[in-house]
């Protein structure tokens, strides 16, 4: 089992206050959309959840570890919303390096994951040379490989087509059906079951 605890986190960004008081927790098999207009916080919030960000004030703990701590990051899986992909790399040297910090990954993982996203004979495509959606596509296509309990994804179906949404939408559930943890942002319907909404 696993618990992700969010206690009165305050974020602030310069004189503007995005939110404030934020609370919740989560446990094995739960999702949380977190919604609100641009501007709201959304981003800020999955950034801080990572520990890629401080907040103004509040606690977070993964199963009792606090945030920065090696058991706590060790936990966490975070996707932004830009591809984050190097144009000299193709697209499993992308993938090697976006899973190594977690888990090293054989070759057939990374073909494998490459494929479970429609990748296929994409291996060895350069990433400059790849449309928006195919970025997207290798990007999530470490889904397939990461170990991390909890997930935390910003806008994971932008610039994907309706199979490829399906695609995603199948391994969170997957993810979350093994215990795992998912916390999201996205703009788009989704057809998760049991999809918690906290609202920004």
């Amino acid at each position: 089992m696993s618990k992700l605890i969010v206690s009165d986190l305050t974020c602030q960004r310069g004189y503007n206050e995005l939110f404030s008081n934020i609370s919740f927790e989560l446990n094995s098999g739960e999702i949380l959309k977190i919604s609100g207009a641009n501007g709201s916080g959304k981003t800020s919030l999955l950034k801080i959840l990572a520990g890629l960000n401080s907040a103004e004030s509040g606690k977070l703990s993964i199963n009792n570890n606090k945030v920065g701590s090696y058991d706590y990051q060790s936990d966490i899986f975070y996707l932004g919303h830009l591809p984050a992909l190097s144009p000299e790399l193709h697209c499993k040297e992308n993938l090697d390096y976006l899973t190594q910090l977690s888990i090293s990954s054989s070759n057939q993982a990374l073909d494998d994951a490459l494929t479970n996203v429609g990748l296929k004979n994409f291996e060895y495509v350069y990433a400059a040379n790849l449309s928006a959606g195919q970025k997207r596509r290798v990007v999530l296509s470490a889904l397939f490989i990461t170990q991390a309990k909890v997930w935390l994804l910003d806008e994971p179906f932008t610039a994907l087509d309706a199979d490829g949404i399906n695609v995603i939408e199948t391994q969170i559930t997957k993810h979350c059906d093994d215990g795992g943890i998912c916390v999201l942002t996205t703009h788009q319907k989704c057809n998760l079951h049991g999809l918690r909404t906290l609202t920004l």
